[in-house]
C-alpha cells in the first residue's frame, strides 16, 4: 500500500509522515532527503549543482535505504547514515536547485518507485501523488500558510542551536515555493484526487488522525 503526502516546504510533511508511518507500521521514504543527499554529495565532490547531467549521473550511482530508529527516520546513502548535514539552509537550497533538473528527477524516479514497492510505504515529497505514484492508495496534499511555515522553521532551527532570521526564512520559503511550482519537471501541485489538509490551525495529532482515517481498513 502507498500513502503519498505532498506539499510545499515547511508544511510539516516530515513530521506528519513519520507519525503516520509509525501508526500504520509502514516504512517512510523521505524523497526530500534523497534530493538533499544528492545536493550534499554533489557539493562534497565539487560538482556544479546547476549541471543537470552531472548531478543526474551522481544520483543514479547512489544507493538509498530508510530506517525508523527510536522514533526518527534515517536515510542511509551508500551505507552511510546521514543526519543534520542534509538539513541545513544551504542543503535546502541545493535540494531545490537539484530537484529542478529533469535529468535528476528521471534518474531518481525508478529508485523511489523500487523503494516504495518493496513494502507498505508512506512517501512524502512534492510529486509523489502526481508523478512517482499516481496510483497511490491514499493521496494527501498538506499545506500551511507561508508565515506559519517560516515561524515553524525558525523554531526548529532554534531548537537545533542555529541562529535564524524570520524575514530571511520567509523570503527563502517564498522563493522555493515559486521555484518548485514553476519548474518544468514535475512541478509542485495538488493531484486531482488528493485530499487537501491545511495544517496552519491544526496540531500534529489532529493531522495524523485525518491522514490515517483515509487509509482503507482504518
Amino acid at each position: 500500500m502507498i500513502v503519498a503526502i505532498d506539499g510545499p516546504a515547511g508544511a510539516g510533511k516530515s513530521t506528519i509522515a513519520l507519525n503516520v508511518a509509525q501508526e500504520l507500521g509502514f516504512q517512510l521514504i523521505d524523497t526530500g532527503a534523497i534530493y538533499r543527499t544528492v545536493g550534499l554529495k554533489a557539493t562534497q565532490m565539487g560538482l556544479d549543482i546547476n549541471d543537470g547531467p552531472a548531478c543526474a549521473q551522481l544520483a543514479a550511482d547512489l544507493d538509498f535505504e530508510f530506517k525508523i530508529v527510536d522514533g526518527k527516520n534515517h536515510i542511509i546513502c551508500n551505507g552511510e547514515t546521514l543526519g543534520q548535514e542534509i538539513r541545513t539552509p544551504d542543503m535546502s537550497r541545493a535540494a531545490s536547485i537539484v530537484s529542478a533538473h529533469p535529468e535528476v528527477r528521471q534518474a531518481l524516479l525508478n529508485i523511489q518507485r523500487e523503494l516504495g514497492r518493496a513494502r507498505d510505504s508512506v512517501l512524502e515529497g512534492r510529486d509523489i501523488g502526481t508523478v512517482v505514484f499516481p496510483d497511490a492508495d491514499v493521496k494527501v496534499f498538506l499545506t500551511a500558510s507561508d508565515t506559519e511555515r517560516a515561524q515553524r522553521r525558525v523554531l526548529q532551527l532554534g531548537e537545533q542551536g542555529a541562529a535564524a532570521n524570520y524575514e530571511d526564512i520567509l523570503a527563502d520559503i517564498r522563493e522555493r515555493d515559486a521555484r518548485d511550482s514553476s519548474r518544468s519537471a514535475a512541478p509542485l501541485k495538488q493531484a486531482d484526487d488528493a485530499v487537501a489538509i491545511d495544517s496552519t490551525e491544526f496540531g500534529i495529532d489532529e493531522v495524523v488522525a485525518k491522514v490515517v482515517s483515509l487509509v482503507p481498513g482504518r
